[in-house]
């Protein structure tokens, strides 16, 4: 007699009644997961992704940022090493400009030195001058006077003579 209770299936010795229990016993325990385990898990595994996802595109912003940066960095950089050369060129023309000045004005103290050494060695010459034509002028009132005094022969003058010139050449 056929009892579907007692049905089996093959070789294995499946019954009908055990498979469809364990079968609703499967969907129960789906069920249970689904709602109690799978439910969290799934909005956990969402929360992460989402996680995921927004430290993506802020890693991602951070990095554009980070470009943006380094860029305006290496203009600036390039920009002060610009500003720096023009400074150091600007510093070098002044210093040839100045250099140039402190010569000029060496060059002109040194001229105007020359001719106030020239005028004063001028002057020195003509009050040397001057003071040699006193000299002068009294060595011959004093010849004079001893030729008066003395008259003498030409011989005695010409030694009087000599004898006074040598005399003023030692005085110099």
């Amino acid at each position: 007699m056929f009892n579907p209770g007692n049905l089996v299936l093959g070789a294995a010795g499946f019954n009908a009644g055990d498979i469809l229990f364990q079968l609703l016993a499967f969907l129960i325990l789906l069920f249970l997961l689904r709602k109690y385990a799978f439910g969290p898990l799934m909005g956990m595994m969402r929360e992460r992704e989402r996680h995921i996802s927004n430290e993506i595109n802020e890693a991602e912003k951070n990095r554009k940022d980070a470009e943006t940066y380094l860029k305006q960095q290496t203009e600036a950089l390039t920009e002060a090493r610009k500003e720096a050369q023009t400074l150091i060129e600007a510093a070098k023309k002044q210093g040839e400009h100045q250099g140039e000045d402190i010569l000029q004005a060496a060059r002109e103290e040194a001229d105007r030195m020359k001719e106030a050494a020239l005028a004063e060695i001028g002057r020195e010459k003509e009050q040397a001058v001057q003071t040699l034509r006193n000299e002068v002028a009294a060595l011959s009132v004093q010849i004079a006077s001893k030729v008066i005094a003395k008259e003498l022969d030409e011989k005695n003058q010409e030694k009087l003579v000599e004898d006074y010139l040598k005399e003023v050449g030692e005085v110099r």
